[in-house]
């Protein structure tokens, strides 16, 4: 059995780097961390878990420089972003972020991805609630070209640019680990590129990459105890069960 943990690092909890350790250290296989750049003060959208937005959402850290800290001080921890709001992120800075940390930890980075759901903190970024899911699928597109050429061009509605150099480029394991969580809740346009757990074309991807959520890691939630997939991308033998924090997961990042 593999165990997972998911936390809202904050100013006011645990160091993320001693709490890699600890957890390293008690077997864990993952830390899982979730992204909220900042809370409008006014906002219409209802908290998704019910009653008053906990105060910790305001307080959160940044999800890579917490896991850059948990890097450092492990060995075989698996940090991972549990979800990173890719439609509130530039894609050209995104995927170097991404990159750097895998590269740093060794190749341990997870890279979850989601679509958020508080409205008025994303429109504050520039997105348009209204066509978010279209944005990140392309958005992540751009950044697959990143990581895997050399000079990479993305042509898209919502991001263009020409050719460029990125170093580090991601592993492969930090590739598939975004790639189950690429399709759009929402599809409003047809597109003959597709990229793993997309859909594309109006054809479903295969089930084992399909998430239904606004995101992965509203996902995991209900698919804990359900046949997971190794890093190898072979279905694994064991388990997956998701230990609860005190904040336990966002519902939808």
């Amino acid at each position: 059995m593999r165990i997972g943990a998911a936390i809202f690092p904050t100013d006011r909890g645990i160091h993320p780097a001693e709490l890699a350790r600890e957890l390293e250290a008690r077997g864990f296989e993952s830390l899982w961390l979730p992204e909220h750049t900042h809370i409008p003060v006014s906002r219409r959208t209802p908290y998704p878990g019910g009653g008053d937005l906990p105060d910790y959402y305001a307080r959160a850290l940044d999800p890579f420089v917490a896991l850059g800290a948990a890097a450092t001080a492990t060995t075989k921890l698996l940090l991972g972003t549990g979800v990173c709001l890719v439609i509130e992120r530039d894609p050209i800075v995104l995927a170097k972020e991404v990159a750097t940390l895998d590269w740093l930890s060794g190749g341990r980075a997870l890279f979850g991805v989601g679509g958020g759901w508080n409205r008025e903190e994303m429109r504050n970024h520039g997105t348009d609630p209204a066509t978010r899911w279209d944005l990140m699928r392309e958005r992540i597109l751009a950044m697959k070209e990143i990581w895997t050429r050399d000079e990479a061009e993305f042509h898209g509605r919502f991001v263009d640019f020409g050719p460029i150099w990125s170093w580090p480029k991601s592993s492969a394991r930090t590739r598939r680990s975004w790639s189950a969580a690429t399709e759009r809740r929402r599809s409003t346009a047809s597109s003959s590129t597709a990229t793993p757990g997309c859909r594309s074309s109006g054809r479903a991807a295969p089930r084992r990459s399909r998430i239904g959520s606004r995101s992965c890691a509203a996902a995991a939630r209900r698919r804990a105890g359900r046949r997971c997939r190794s890093p190898s991308g072979r279905a694994a033998g064991s388990r997956t069960r998701t230990w609860r924090s005190t904040a336990g997961w966002a519902s939808s990042g």
